[in-house]
């Protein structure tokens, strides 16, 4: 970047590149050429407005308010644009390292906001501006449109049928017609699917001339025609079905098949589900890891945010650990005892987007030492299995075949860490509190129910609140472009600091559900957080995950194992300042937290 000119440097830096030519052209007439020495202040809060946008070509800017550095901006980023917006100076600016910088004045400033993209990119509000400031690239060669409508995927109208008619006249139509489902024209309407006639017909020892009415499924599952394919796949894998009815207005336009979503991508989540499901024994668990690496590409390039994405992997993960808990049963005869398998961390908060090391446990019923040893001997097949499919093993050992237990022990455990929240149950509270069930048959409603006491435990809450502030992000001084600072984890410093404390909001408010955004939603239906700081918070960790899977996907292309640390010169000078406000924000909410619970007290 060093060589270009400046109008050249210009173009290539967001959101001059998303200019019309001719509005470019005149933005490059009037770039001026600034240099200023380290320490020249040159905005001061209270002071002069800026008259003009600065864009960083070499050296450095310190940010600070109130003698506290906020940020410290490089190469490409700007600075100048709140005050020339706001007509007032609100923070100081001083050169950090001798400033090479290209100024434009305020009159051409305020002419481009007249572009809604330029005009985007400084959005007064900081959720505003994250939405859309993600460059991407392109980690998949197979870029499906995963947004457009179901009613664009359908081969024909619906194919109808009279409630009257037999199973052998509705086969016989499905088969001229070369589908896999009629629609019953009954009140209401029904589905009559070829999986309908095996299973409830054939396997039921029925005969053809059975009336279509006692075998249909209704009422229907509809969805509108302009639902996007990515939203009929989850609705297909959460319900199970293989067949959907799509609806405009009242009237059914046609049928959706698992094969029509097959044909739109060879790697979306029902491709690969039909895989799992067909999986004839534990020779094939090896590649699983590798196929959901291959869907998660293919689903982020199509356009799908990390959070949906995450919905969609932990889908798969369940049916593939419901595969394997059948395999041990087959080995092991039939449970004594109703269980269910637990799944936390990014798994339970369905947030996972690539493979990472195994969190489970195992719950049961009737406690008898029967009951122990088959469960044990369960956790240990399942577990290995899993490690055969890509799962590590868990570093910290929270793995089924150690937290293993009845219902009853589960239930003591839970409300010990909540009465006394030493250190190791905060550790242990932090990770289990995000359980969910991801087989099995044992009701987890009484632990769901020990969790809610959480509401009222202020102790507990303080005391994981304060752990949580441990995660801190980087301060205004600690991320540089180049040097040692330049790299940092983006997990430990981004991602888990939300994490941990929307898991305190969450438990104070009382979520039902462990996932981030709907603990942060909880929280503001609480009044516990303000709608701005719920805005921002949520757009800032949709934005560090997308930042995140965007980087394992690029080091996985080049041959590399994907880990959670960054480089910040691997981003936009964009994406330099956007991180850099997603921090401060992260450390104004938690200065908040720290006062909302009183973490001063322990």
């Amino acid at each position: 970047m060093a060589a270009l000119d400046p109008v050249a440097f210009l173009r290539s830096i967001s959101p001059f590149d998303a200019l019309p030519p001719a509005a470019f052209d005149e933005a490059a007439r009037a770039l001026e050429i600034t240099f200023f020495a380290s320490g020249t202040r040159l905005l001061t809060r209270g002071g002069t407005p800026s008259e003009h946008l600065y864009v960083i070509r070499k050296g450095a800017v310190r940010i600070e308010r109130d003698g506290q550095t906020l940020q410290v901006l490089e190469e490409g980023e700007m600075f100048g644009f709140t005050s020339l917006i706001s007509g007032k100076a609100t923070l100081d600016v001083t050169v950090e390292e001798d400033l090479l910088a290209y100024r434009l004045p305020k009159a051409r400033f305020q002419a481009l906001l007249a572009h809604a993209p330029f005009a985007g990119h400084f959005a007064s509000g900081l959720a505003e501006r994250l939405r859309n400031s993600l460059e991407r690239s392109p980690v998949a060669s197979f870029q499906p449109d995963l947004g457009v409508p179901v009613a664009s995927l359908l081969r024909g109208p619906a194919v109808r049928i009279g409630e009257g008619a037999t199973v052998g006249e509705a086969a016989r139509l499905m088969c001229e017609r070369a589908v896999g489902s009629v629609i019953v024209d009954s009140a209401p309407p029904g589905i009559v699917t070829d999986r309908d006639l095996r299973q409830r017909v054939l396997a039921a020892g029925r005969g053809p001339e059975t009336r279509v009415a006692e075998i249909r499924t209704a009422p229907l599952r509809t969805v509108p025609a302009d639902t996007p394919v990515y939203e009929a796949w989850r609705i297909l894998l959460d319900a199970g079905m293989h067949h959907l009815p799509v609806v405009r207005g009242e009237e059914i336009v046609g049928v959706l098949s698992a094969t029509d979503l097959l044909k739109c991508t060879a790697a979306g989540p029902v491709a690969v589900m039909k895989r799992v499901e067909r999986l004839q024994g534990r020779d094939a668990l090896p590649g699983y890891g590798a196929k959901v690496t291959e869907m998660a590409s293919a689903l982020f390039a199509g356009g799908l945010e990390p959070i949906v994405i995450g919905g969609f992997v932990a889908r798969l993960n369940d049916t593939l650990v419901g595969r394997i808990l059948r395999w041990a049963e087959a080995d092991l005869g039939p449970p004594p005892t109703p269980y269910a398998w637990m799944v936390f961390g990014s798994e339970g908060r369905m947030e996972q987007t690539l493979l990472t090391d195994q969190d489970n446990a195992l719950v049961w019923g009737d406690d008898t030492p029967a009951a122990r040893a088959y469960f044990g001997a369960l956790a240990e097949r399942a577990n290995a299995d899993l490690q055969a499919a890509g799962f590590p093993r868990c570093p910290g050992g929270y793995m089924a075949v150690n937290w293993k237990a009845p219902l009853a022990e589960w239930e003591d455990r839970f409300r010990g860490w909540l009465d006394s929240p030493t250190p190791q149950a905060l550790l242990e509270a932090s990770i289990l509190f995000d359980f969910r069930a991801a087989h099995g048959a044992l009701d987890l409603a009484p632990l769901d129910k020990v969790v809610q006491r959480a509401r009222g435990a202020r102790t507990f809450l303080a005391a994981m609140a304060k752990s949580a502030l441990t995660f801190q992000p980087p301060g205004g001084l600690m991320l540089r472009l180049r040097g040692d600072s330049s790299r940092f984890d983006l997990k430990l410093k981004g991602i888990s600091p939300i994490v941990f404390l929307a898991r305190v909001y969450g438990l104070e408010s009382g979520a039902r559900s462990s996932n981030t955004l709907e603990r942060l939603a909880a929280a503001l239906r609480a009044g516990l957080i303000a709608k701005d700081s719920c805005e921002t918070l949520s757009e800032a960790y949709r934005f560090l995950l997308r930042l995140r899977l965007r980087e394992q996907l690029r080091m996985i292309s080049e041959g590399r194992p994907p880990t959670n640390v960054v480089s910040l010169s691997d981003f936009s000078s964009s994406e330099r300042s956007r991180l850099r406000d997603t921090f401060r924000a992260i450390e104004i909410w938690q200065d908040r937290a720290s006062y909302h619970y009183r973490t001063d007290l322990f």
